[in-house]
C-alpha cells in the first residue's frame, strides 16, 4: 500500500516550518504512517463528521496537539492543506471554513488545469 501526498498551496508548509525539530520528526512519522499503512489508525487520522470530506491528521507532542487537514483525491493521493495548533477539544470551527475553502480551492485549480 502506498499512498502518494501531495500539498496544496503553502499553508501546510508555513505551519510546518514553524515547528522545532523534535515536532517535525513526529509529523514525518504520522506521514509515512499515512502513506505507507493500509488501515491508519484513527488516533493518527479521522474523518471529520459534519464535513465534505475533510480529514485531520493528529500529532501530540508533550507541550501540544497539532491537526493537519487533508482530504483524499484519486483514491490513493492524500491531499495536505493546513496546520493549526489545537486548543480545545473541539476543532475551531474557523479551521473547518478554511478547510473547506482549500479543498474547493484545490479542485477549482485542478478543473482549470484540465482545460
Amino acid at each position: 500500500m502506498q499512498r502518494e501526498i501531495i500539498f496544496f498551496g503553502n499553508h501546510f508548509f508555513d505551519f510546518y516550518s514553524e515547528e522545532d525539530k523534535k515536532t517535525k520528526e513526529k509529523i514525518d512519522f504520522v506521514l509515512d504512517l499515512i502513506r505507507n499503512v493500509e488501515r491508519v489508525p484513527i488516533k493518527f487520522l479521522k474523518y471529520l463528521e459534519g464535513t465534505d470530506g475533510l480529514y485531520e491528521i493528529k500529532i501530540i507532542t508533550q507541550a501540544k496537539s497539532l491537526r493537519i487537514f487533508c482530504f483524499f483525491d484519486e483514491g490513493k493521493l492524500v491531499v495536505l492543506i493546513n496546520g493549526f495548533v489545537k486548543k480545545t477539544n473541539k476543532t475551531p470551527k474557523k479551521e473547518i471554513e478554511m478547510g473547506n475553502k482549500l479543498k474547493q480551492e484545490y479542485f477549482t485549480e485542478k478543473a482549470r488545469e484540465k482545460k
